[in-house]
């Protein structure tokens, strides 16, 4: 691998691959990437950021500008089985680095490109980072209190869901004769993750919005040592009464869901007096004992010393960068490159093994083979972790077959689209469309003989296996690795569950919002100083990254052929791994970070800020002197101009003011305009309304309107164009097909008959995994 890049996501993408023990090549300017010294540094003057993203990484110094830089990197692409880069297309212009003319120069070499806006896309010659990115693809819309300013989450969070998004998308390319070109725009990823936002618009016409931790059914509250995540279904409120044990809650009223939120104010007054008398974990694991999936507000030094990352050695007792996002396959711990001199002594690498140069087959309406084809994917994933993951295996071309049991289905097939009402569903949620279309149905009871004689030999046919059931199902149905491994040795089987598949907390009940705060990501995620804030029910930001990471992992081990694999992904882990330089700044300086609002270091001012207009906001991200004078001088505030960055930064609420007095007099789109044509990088934050009329969506196609609103796809192959899915199966659709042997291709299913409707559960409005 050769990383060609500044951006954070290209080079966390790099990490990923170094860490599975490929030799990546990092080039850097003469100079040095400027990450080396970017706020916070250890006491050698390296930066934690830097040295969390480049481990493992061998490093040469050159500048693809010059005749002598060109050579060079021609040498290592020559060599090279990827590339990795977040250039925008001006540059790569001018340097001839353009996706076309390095494929055309090297054509076995897989060009992953990851900017902004897309490689074509002359918006992607400005800077971008996840604050901009989660603001123009409408996440950021959804982060916050409804009052007050929109949030980016905590860290460069789209960031690595980008780089997630690339890891599968480089596995699919080594996967397709002579290999491809992966283009991931970060605002894609964005807009992806909040593929709920469009559904809710679509079906509703009602714009989503923030929703913040104070109000709807799910809260925090403050506990006696931090804040616990107050996290339930309809059908747990005796546990909850049970847990609090205060009259206030045992009011007949409060039976039903829709009174218990209207009258709210009766009772939630109690459970604060209760919280407030008993500390996080106490509450937490009252909770998990009663089966209630809450939640306590962990912080960094929590992390380093939870008994379930010691049992896991997630997090070592020495330098922090033992951190690593799996388990199941091994993972290198070494230190970054240094800067002493170029470093060519290469690492014994392991190699990939992409698919030798050959022509590609088209099929019948002119596109290449999809690079999952004849790839056999059993999904027993539900809600959208595992589901989410199965979606995206099916979208390029595996075979992916969704078991389900008559009598207790996937509860997606019912949940309420928020906004709607509290009318009973009447038919298939369009949320399940979206994370299972493409996919074929069947049906099994796994509780008798019969349905795991069935299963076992679904099993002895197929590549892959998704889970992501509570620890200790799979064991007690008989579908465990142990148990299947015996049936199939070459089998890939993912186990996606909340903790992991061992430690003390491996049992333990969870939902997005629950390991938002367990993994501690909303620790740094909210307004300066205040409580923490998670990415909402409406976003279950966890969830959404380990469909992507789990989808990368099963590409990954069918290019390398690693068969027998149990890969064992622990979902809290998998987001506290995204936060690994504040946990290594931590480990050694003791440091515990708290919310920042949008300010980041290395960039000054780096916020959003209120337009004309209700709920109008504009992002804007400075990281030079040349942008910051830009800047100044747009709005009029001259004296600023000259001042460096730290003074910025000082000065924060002055710069915030003079910035707020200039977009409060502008519309929106004016902001963006006169920003963009000063040269300062900014993005509106747009809601699903305008995403969903933002011809860029649309265009790159990450939704879809055929039959109705579902998610798209978050990353573009040049070579090849997913077709349009066909719609997610009915209960138990395929069954006479999958047991009489036929495996239906990805465009015989549509036709098959459905069997009679089943019988479904009722919905369960307030959260969705």
């Amino acid at each position: 691998m050769v990383e060609l890049a500044e951006g954070v996501a290209a080079q966390v993408c790099g990490r990923l691959l170094a860490g599975l023990g490929h030799t990546v090549t990092k080039c850097e300017p003469p100079g040095g990437d400027p990450l080396r010294t970017r706020e916070p540094v250890d006491a050698g003057g390296l930066s934690y950021t830097f040295a969390a993203l480049n481990a493992d990484k061998r490093s040469v110094r050159l500048d693809p500008s010059t005749p002598e830089g060109r050579d060079r990197l021609t040498e290592l692409l020559a060599a090279a089985d990827v590339l990795i880069t977040d250039v925008g297309p001006r540059r790569s212009a001018e340097t001839g680095l353009t996706p076309a003319g390095l494929r055309a120069a090297h054509p076995r070499l897989v060009v992953v490109a990851i900017t902004p806006y897309g490689a074509g896309d002359p918006r992607s010659d400005a800077y971008g980072d996840s604050l901009l990115a989660e603001c123009y693809g409408g996440l950021a819309a959804m982060v916050g209190e409804p009052d007050r300013r929109p949030l980016s989450l905590g860290g460069e969070q789209v960031a690595h869901a980008a780089a997630f998004v690339a890891f599968y998308g480089a596995m699919l390319a080594l996967r397709r004769p002579g290999g491809d070109v992966v283009d991931v725009a970060l605002c894609d990823v964005a807009a992806y993750i909040d593929w709920k936002s469009d559904i809710v618009y679509t079906e509703t016409g009602q714009i989503p919005v923030r929703t913040g931790t104070s109000i709807g059914r799910w809260r925090t509250v403050e506990a006696a040592d931090g804040w616990i995540g107050f996290i339930f279904q309809p059908e747990q409120w005796d546990s909850v009464v049970k847990l609090v044990g205060d009259p206030a809650l045992e009011d007949p009223r409060l039976r039903g869901d829709k009174a218990r939120f209207e009258l709210v104010d009766s009772w939630w007054p109690a459970v604060e007096r209760w919280a407030a008398q008993r500390t996080k974990r106490e509450i937490y694991h009252a909770a998990q004992r009663l089966g209630l999936p809450f939640g306590y507000g962990a912080d960094l030094a929590d992390l380093a010393a939870d008994p379930q990352y010691q049992a896991r050695s997630f997090i070592s007792d020495g330098d922090g960068a033992t951190l690593a996002p799996l388990v199941g396959l091994p993972w290198r711990f070494g230190p970054p490159p240094s800067l002493t001199g170029d470093d060519d002594e290469a690492a014994e690498p392991t190699p990939l093994r992409p698919v030798p140069p050959q022509p590609v087959p088209h099929t019948a309406d002119g596109r290449g083979r999809a690079p999952l084809e004849g790839f056999v994917v059993l999904d027993l994933g539900t809600i959208t972790a595992g589901a989410a993951t199965g979606r995206l295996l099916a979208d390029y071309g595996a075979t992916v077959i969704k078991i389900e049991a008559r009598e207790r289905p996937d509860a997606f097939r019912v949940w309420p689209v928020p906004g709607a009402g509290d009318a009973e569903v009447m038919e298939e949620s369009p949320l399940f469309e979206s994370n299972n279309a493409g996919k074929l149905g069947v049906t099994l009871d796994l509780k008798t003989e019969a349905g795991r004689a069935e299963m076992r030999r679904l099993v002895a046919r197929s590549d892959a296996l998704i889970e992501n059931f509570t620890v200790g199902v799979t064991r007690r149905l008989g579908i465990d690795f142990p148990t299947l491994i015996e049936v199939n040795p070459r089998l890939i089987y993912l186990s996606l569950s909340s903790q992991g598949q061992s430690g003390p907390e491996s049992g333990t009940r969870s939902y997005g919002s629950s390991l938002d705060l367990l993994s501690g990501l909303a620790s740094v995620t909210g307004y300066a100083g205040e409580r923490p804030m998670w990415s909402s029910a409406d976003i279950n930001y966890p969830d959404q990254i380990v469909s992507l990471f789990g989808a990368g992992l099963i590409a990954y081990c069918a290019v390398q052929d690693l068969r027998g694999t149990y890969l064992d992904v622990s979902q809290r882990e998998l987001v506290s791994w995204t936060l690994a330089d504040r946990i290594i700044e931590h480990l050694d300086t003791g440091t515990v970070p708290e919310p920042s609002g949008n300010r980041r270091p290395g960039s000054t001012p780096h916020d959003v800020y209120r337009c004309d207009g209700d709920d109008q906001w504009i992002a804007i991200a400075c990281r030079t002197d040349a942008e910051r004078a830009a800047l100044a001088a747009l709005i009029g505030a001259d004296r600023m101009a000259g001042e460096p960055a730290r003074w910025w930064e000082e000065n924060h609420r002055e710069v915030d003011a003079a910035i707020s007095a200039w977009t409060r007099r502008r519309r929106k789109d004016a902001c963006v305009r006169e920003l963009t044509r000063a040269g300062v990088p900014s993005a509106p934050v747009q809601s699903a309304r305008e995403r969903a009329e933002d011809p860029h969506f649309r265009r790159r196609r990450v939704f879809l309107d055929e039959p109705r609103r579902q998610k798209g796809f978050p990353l573009r192959l040049f070579g090849y164009e997913p077709p349009q899915p066909r719609p997610a199966p009915s209960l138990g659709q395929h069954d006479t097909e999958i047991r009489n042997g036929l495996l239906p291709g990805p465009g015989d299913a549509g036709d098959v008959p459905a069997p009679r409707p089943a019988e479904l559960p009722s919905p369960r409005p307030g959260g969705s995994l």
